[in-house]
């Protein structure tokens, strides 16, 4: 039996990209899920394709991870349908490119809310059901801009500093665990290429040499990966890109 087989995944930002290509990769090993995004219609599209390929059960939570009041009633839901969660991958956040315009006030306080006041406030929120889970996990999904001394690189500061600090809160977590049944995992992805599950680039993207650009599918190995290894070990993970991405000490 798939150590994964029957486990229910909580995935924010699963409407589209990489949220959606977790969500797929998630019921393709066995889990159940909770597709949690800002657009009802993507989150249907997704859903449909995981019921009609996979069979896996799936609910949906609208959730706008940078105003409190939908993360809270997203918390109420699905508390609500479900009694234990075994997976949160705390994958939503606000994309924001960087400027020679100054930025709204709305764009910053989006961006800098969805990494970090959402995503806290929704973990914390959904800890008393991983407590109840044999195997619980967190998965963060941050960036290389959130790494140390990282290059701007073309994203705007608002979204450098959410990614900083949305490291800080995977590793907070972490160290406010320890003792616990709970793992904090992140894993760190440079810029994407954007792969669905459903195609056949994403098998040929399995078989891509080193150096070259990465894609949605990398990221989900990688979480796969680390959810699978035995509970005593907890990872914190890198995608390894030549293209779409340097880190200080070279490109990673």
């Amino acid at each position: 039996m798939n150590q994964m087989d029957g486990t229910l995944a909580v995935v924010t930002g699963a409407g589209r990209g990489l949220g959606a290509a977790l969500a797929y990769t998630l019921a393709e090993a066995g889990c159940d899920l909770v597709l949690c995004g800002r657009s009802a219609n993507a989150l249907g599209d997704v859903t449909q394709a995981i019921i009609q390929n996979l069979g896996r059960r799936v609910q949906t939570v609208e959730l706008d991870l940078s105003d409190a009041e939908s993360v809270a009633a997203a918390v109420t839901r699905i508390k609500a349908e479900n009694a234990c969660v075994d997976i949160l991958v705390n994958n939503g956040a606000m994309w924001l490119e960087d400027s020679e315009v100054d930025h709204s006030a709305d764009d910053v306080f989006g961006v800098v809310n969805a990494a970090v006041t959402g995503t806290f406030l929704l973990t914390q929120g959904l800890l008393p059901l991983l407590n109840q889970s044999p195997r619980p996990d967190i998965v963060t999904i941050g960036s290389i801009s959130g790494l140390p001394n990282a290059p701007l690189q073309t994203v705007s500061v608002p979204f450098y500093a959410a990614k900083r600090a949305q490291a800080a809160l995977a590793d907070g977590l972490r160290q406010k665990l320890a003792g616990t049944p709970v793992r904090s995992i992140v894993v760190h992805p440079p810029y994407l290429d954007d792969v669905s599950p459903l195609v056949e680039a994403w098998h040929e993207a399995g078989a891509r040499k080193k150096g070259e650009a990465a894609t949605n599918r990398d990221v989900c190995d990688a979480v796969l990966f680390a959810l699978t290894r035995p509970r005593h070990v907890t990872l914190s993970i890198t995608v390894d890109a030549d293209e779409g991405g340097l880190h200080p000490s070279g490109r990673i």
